[in-house]
Order: structure tokens, then C-alpha cells, then sequence
């Protein structure tokens, strides 16, 4: 009414208001009345903002790769930029003037692919295919940097790297590559399982061979022990049987001894008996028979006398014509032998 207008700003908008060329007044959110046809307006927006983008760029082997990701940013210094873009409002404050705030991503975008563009024509295909984050930190610090953003007054928040693709050739290219080198990895991987199996059996079987070895050595160390203990046995036998032989020819030697020495007392004792009897019978050897008969007959029975008579008869049997003997000397004879038998 009457040219009289109300505005009032949102806090993440920095208004700026112009009267006659000179600002009256300019602030985040705020709100005030105005005489529309002497003021102009200008609200800058503070609020940070993310801009999506793609890029089809080339690497350094001249492959062709796009590039998607988005940028954050928002207007650090407001002064600036409504100095070099145009953010007037409608004397109604209700839309812009032009059309500088919606071109205002697009120049950040041209700034962001010259960037992109740079880092990604330093790399190889697959290397650029694998360094997305490597490319978004580049990118990052370069557009901070740039000139242009900060004549602009503007601050980038971050650049994110969503995704690095091939073309679609290129793509089925890497992936028939990637798909035989995955192949060859897993024949690989089956022949190195094979050669561990057989590694595994060959060391189960030199293990097993080991073990065997390690039982015929055992085997032939008891064996060797047993024979060695059975010689050391047959060698105290043959010890024992030696010094067993040793005491029996001690023994031996012992009796031929005792036995010379018993033969040497028994000589020595028939000499003594000889030298005896020749000292009885050299008396004697003087004597006639009869005498020695007569001599002999002291002390005899009966008995013996009458034998002795039968037998000096026998001796003169042709001088004796007729001998009769009574049965009662007979009977006495033989009753006298058999006691004096029984007597001896």
C-alpha cells in the first residue's frame, strides 16, 4: 500500500538493502518495512548447498571413463559475490531479478571438471578405475584453491567421488580380463590345493617311511642289546665254565695228589708191613714144615685140628690102605663149619 513493502528473511539468508546507491542495511534473517520504489534488495542464500555431477573425461592411455560424484558448498562471504552476481530481488522481495543464482552451480561445476579432468589425464585406466577417493581429496584441495571460488567468496564443504566407470566396451573388456584372471587365479588355486594335497601325502608317507625306520632301528637296537647281553651271558658261561673247569682241574690236581700222596702212605705202609713180615718170617724161614704146622696149630679148634689131620692125610693118601669115619664125627665136622661160617 502506497509503495510501503514488509520482508523478512530466513536465517540462512543474508539480505542487503539499497537505497539511492548506499546500503541501509544488510544482515542474516532480517526483517524490515520498505519503500519499494526508491529500494532495491539482495538476498544472498547462506545455506550450504550439494550440486551432483558426471563427467566423461579420458585417462592418460586415452580411455574413456565417467566420473560421478557431487560438491558441497556454500556462500562464505556474501559481499563479494552480490558484487560480482547479480541476487536482486523484485520490488515484491518474491523472486530474482536474474538468473545469476541458478548459474551460480554450473560456474562451481566448470571449475570442479577442469579439476576432475586434470587429475583423472594423470592416471592410467585402471589406475584411475581404483583412485576415486585419491581423485576427490585431489579435486578437493585444488578447487579450494581455485581463483575463481574465491573471488566468488564462496567455500567448497567437499567433493566426493561416487563412482569411476568405463565405457561399456571398455567395461566388458575388463571384465572378460578380470573374469580370466579370476579363472587362472582359481586354476591356480586348484593346482596349489593339489600340489599341498600331494605335499601333504608325501610328507604323511616320508612321516609313516620315518616311523618305520625309526622302528627298525629300535628293533635292531633290542635285537643288538639281546645279542649283546646274550654274549655277555655266554661269556660269564664260558667264565663260570672256565673257572668251574679251572676249580675241577684245582680239584683234580688236589686228588692226584691226595691219590700220590694215599699211594706213597700205602707203599710206605706195605714197605712197613713187608719189612714186618720179613722180620717175623726170617726167624721162621730157618724151621722145618712140621714145625711150622705145629706152630701153627696153637690156639686151633678142634675143628680145625681135625681138618688139618684130613688134610695131612690127603697128602699121604698112598700110604693109607682103609680110613673109616663115623657119621657122628661127620655130623659134628659140618655142625662146627656152619657155626664157625656164621661166625665169620
Amino acid at each position: 500500500m502506497f509503495g510501503i513493502n514488509y520482508i523478512k528473511a530466513q536465517p540462512t539468508t543474508y539480505l542487503m538493502q539499497y537505497s539511492n546507491g548506499t546500503i541501509k542495511r544488510q544482515g542474516a534473517g532480517l526483517s524490515f518495512c520498505y519503500f519499494a520504489p526508491t529500494t532495491s534488495l539482495v538476498a544472498v542464500p547462506l545455506e550450504s548447498n550439494e550440486i551432483p555431477f558426471i563427467f566423461a573425461e579420458s585417462t592418460a592411455d586415452h580411455q574413456e571413463i565417467t566420473v560421478q560424484g557431487y560438491v558441497t558448498y556454500r556462500i562464505a562471504e556474501p559481499e563479494k559475490i552480490a558484487a560480482l552476481l547479480n541476487f536482486s530481488l523484485s520490488p515484491n522481495g518474491r523472486r530474482y531479478l536474474a538468473e545469476d543464482a541458478e548459474k551460480l552451480p554450473q560456474r562451481i561445476l566448470q571449475v570442479i571438471q577442469v579439476q576432475v579432468r586434470g587429475e583423472v589425464q594423470k592416471r592410467l585406466l585402471r589406475q584411475a578405475l581404483v583412485s576415486s577417493d585419491e581423485v576427490g581429496d585431489q579435486v578437493f584441495e585444488a578447487v579450494c584453491t581455485a581463483p575463481e571460488i574465491i573471488r566468488l567468496g564462496l567455500e567448497i564443504l567437499g567433493v566426493s567421488i561416487l563412482a569411476v566407470k568405463p565405457a561399456p566396451e571398455t567395461a566388458r573388456a575388463l571384465e572378460a580380463e578380470a573374469r580370466e584372471q579370476l579363472l587362472l587365479e582359481a586354476d591356480e588355486a586348484i593346482y596349489s590345493r593339489r600340489k599341498a594335497a600331494v605335499e601333504q601325502e608325501r610328507a604323511v608317507k616320508e612321516s609313516e617311511l620315518n616311523t618305520e625306520i625309526a622302528v627298525e632301528k629300535k628293533k635292531r637296537q633290542v635285537k643288538e642289546e639281546k645279542m649283546a647281553a646274550e654274549k655277555s651271558v655266554q661269556r660269564m658261561r664260558s667264565q663260570i665254565m672256565d673257572q668251574k673247569l679251572e676249580a675241577d682241574i684245582d680239584l683234580e690236581e688236589k686228588r692226584k695228589a691226595l691219590v700220590e700222596r694215599a699211594g706213597d702212605n700205602a707203599k710206605t705202609e706195605a714197605d712197613a708191613k713187608e719189612y714186618a713180615l720179613a722180620a717175623v718170617v726170617k726167624p721162621l724161614a730157618k724151621l722145618d714144615t712140621k714145625t711150622l704146622q705145629s706152630l701153627a696149630s696153637v690156639g686151633m679148634n678142634p675143628s680145625q685140628l681135625i681138618a688139618q689131620s684130613f688134610q695131612s692125610m690127603a697128602e699121604n693118601a698112598d700110604k693109607i690102605g682103609q680110613l673109616n669115619v663115623s657119621p657122628d664125627l661127620l655130623r659134628e665136622l659140618m655142625e662146627d663149619r656152619s657155626q664157625y661160617g656164621a661166625n665169620n
